[in-house]
């Protein structure tokens, strides 16, 4: 066994996946499976399989893990999309303990998914990328998460093995800059944030069969609003309607202003009424 081992390149990058059965070192080949290496690193960094589960577990062969839906069918890579597949004739699956890329049974469809082997299983060399292998005692770590109960479909029975968190040790990458990490709301941030966004909506008037009359409309009433509204005490100096209370020349422009209003006001109500019972054909030709 140790010829195996001498036969393997050295590896460059490790991190530590903490566990519910206890931590798991990996060294990382960066150098024979750049891609993927890359990839695992970046996903570490931003958080992407803390909480995750170990979701297909087959005895005396592999766990396997790295979906955040925990369906088995879930997660991306960094890149966007599948990326493609690297090995090399010094990487095997000859001893337990190496950990390659889970993909779709086809070619160069690798993503977020990974499994670490309990054995050897040499018929999947050339068919899964090995980007790295479990190193000192924490192999054991991995012997006993082998060792949980499934169901038939090879699916963990609860309580469910995942990983708690990851730890990047030594990156060896220097160029990596992790996106945004990800972080998993509550449903009541997501109703919050939801109610938010609604608030800051505006009114789209363009999506109206009427919406130019409309606009003119709202204009109109702004402009009325403006009018109306309270102006500072510089302003109150010049402005008629601020005269002291109980005057008869108070009186009498607040009336006249009470009127004037009344009738802007329904001429306004008038005009879009009619604009209403106008077809959008006749209202689109008056545009013209």
């Amino acid at each position: 066994m140790s010829n195996v081992y001498n036969l393997e390149p050295p590896t460059k990058g490790k991190v530590v996946l903490s566990t519910t059965h206890g931590d798991i070192d990996i060294e990382l080949w960066a150098k024979e499976a750049p891609k993927a290496c890359r990839n695992f690193v970046q996903l570490c960094m931003e958080g992407y399989y803390d909480n995750t589960l170990f979701h297909r577990v087959i005895p005396n062969m592999m766990i396997q893990g790295g979906d955040p839906t925990g369906t088995g069918t879930g997660g991306d890579s960094i890149y966007g999309g599948p990326f493609p597949d690297e090995f090399h004739s010094r990487l095997r699956f000859s001893h337990r303990g190496i950990v390659a890329m889970a993909n779709e049974n086809v070619k160069n469809t690798n993503k977020s998914q990974f499994f670490i082997s309990l054995d050897k299983c040499d018929w999947l060399d050339k068919k899964h990328t090995i980007f790295g292998k479990v190193t000192g005692d924490t192999i054991f770590n991995v012997v006993e998460l082998g060792k949980v109960e499934t169901d038939d479909s090879d699916r963990p029975v609860d309580p469910m093995p995942f990983v708690k968190s990851v730890e990047v040790l030594w990156n060896p990458f220097d160029d990596i800059e992790p996106r945004q990490k990800m972080v998993k709301k509550s449903a009541e941030e997501e109703a919050a944030e939801k109610k938010k966004r609604k608030r800051k909506e505006k009114k789209n008037l363009s999506l109206l069969s009427f919406g130019n009359e409309a606009e003119e409309d709202e204009a109109e009433l702004q402009q009325m609003g403006e009018d109306l509204r309270i102006k500072s005490s510089h302003d109150t100096i010049e402005d008629k309607r601020f005269l002291k209370e109980g005057t008869k020349e108070a009186e009498e422009i607040l009336a006249q202003e009470e009127e004037d209003w009344g009738k802007k006001r329904e001429k306004l109500k008038d005009a879009i009424s009619e604009k209403l019972k106008k077809p959008k054909v006749e209202r689109e030709a008056e545009q013209r």
